[in-house]
């Protein structure tokens, strides 16, 4: 009770249910990303389906690049879009990687040189056999986990738990993220919780396949995604209490480069690889090319036009 007294007396008790009301609102829709896998399993044998999965990994890089240089990394540094003037030149910061990126593709399909090297981390592996697909009896099993009980664990490989396990403290950094961002401002927590959303779509789903390719049933990886998918809870919790209690730079500061890691060392590559695997002939390169540079523009104009007019915009 004190503490919660505590609590009220910090961040008052009018803002302090819009905050939690709004941040529970947040982490609940990104975890709903937890699910789509799925029920997206049984498209991801349709030819088109690389085709929407290279833009939401497009998406997912731009706003995450975007709000890691727009905002959170501003944020750390004390800065103010309004008085500090730094938006233009995160605008060139963006300019000079899209210059290089639109340049190096262009230079490939050109010379033909558009060949990726296969190897390392894969967001999305192929299916190894038709049982994945979503049937009415696997579905049944959500509601129950009668899976729990038996010999069925012991065949599931140690790679489905270390991905259970780091996919966890991934969305618990993702809600003390969200929760220090809605500290600041509401604005700034939807800007946030919107780049993390782009970015969960493609990484739940490559998760819950990597989890059916080692020996997990559909109810059994759906389930340990949800479970993972809780821990956005505790750490929207923390970064909420922190936030509130203390200057979140640091926060603001370790999120900025990890969405920097996560968009640049790890998506990006991913999106040339599925370019390089699915793409067919000069064509099929050009259109694979597009849809990339729709992504990555959509998503850094989103969180660009949110800092811009981040003054003009009222949540009530």
């Amino acid at each position: 009770m004190r503490l919660l007294n505590l609590i009220c007396i910090l961040i008052g008790a009018r803002y302090n249910e819009k905050l939690w009301g709004y941040g529970f609102l947040a982490v609940t829709v990104i975890n709903l990303a937890a699910l789509l896998g799925l029920f997206l399993v049984p498209f991801t044998k349709k030819p088109y389906f690389p085709k929407v999965l290279t833009y939401f990994i497009g998406l997912a890089i731009g706003t995450l690049f975007s709000n890691a240089v727009l905002q959170l990394i501003p944020e750390a540094l004390g800065l103010d879009p309004k008085d500090d003037n730094y938006v233009l030149n995160v605008v060139g910061i963006f300019g000079g990687f899209y210059i290089l990126f639109f340049t190096e593709r262009v230079l490939k399909m050109v010379l033909k040189a558009d060949t990726e090297v296969r190897l390392g981390h894969s967001h999305f592996p192929p299916l190894q056999s038709a049982d994945c697909l979503l049937s009415a009896q696997n579905a049944c099993v959500l509601l129950t986990c009668r899976w729990l009980k038996g010999d069925g664990m012991s065949n599931i490989k140690t790679v489905a738990w270390m991905i259970t396990v780091s996919d966890a403290v991934h969305n618990f950094i993702d809600g003390l993220a969200i929760g220090a961002s809605f500290t600041l401002s509401l604005l700034t927590g939807f800007s946030t919780s919107i780049a993390i959303f782009c970015e969960e779509f493609p990484h739940e789903l490559g998760d819950f396949v990597m989890l059916l390719n080692s020996g997990m049933s559909v109810g059994q990886a759906a389930c340990f995604n949800l479970l993972s998918a809780m821990c956005c809870y505790l750490g929207l919790a923390l970064g909420i209490l922190l936030g509130s209690s203390f200057a979140p730079n640091a926060i603001f500061a370790i999120a900025g480069g990890m969405f920097l890691y996560i968009s640049l060392a790890d998506m990006f590559p991913e999106m040339n690889r599925i370019m390089a695997t699915h793409a067919k002939g000069y064509r099929g390169r050009v259109v694979f090319f597009l849809i990339q540079n729709a992504g990555l523009l959509t998503g850094f104009s989103v969180i660009l036009l949110i800092t811009l007019f981040a003054g003009d915009i009222s949540l009530g």
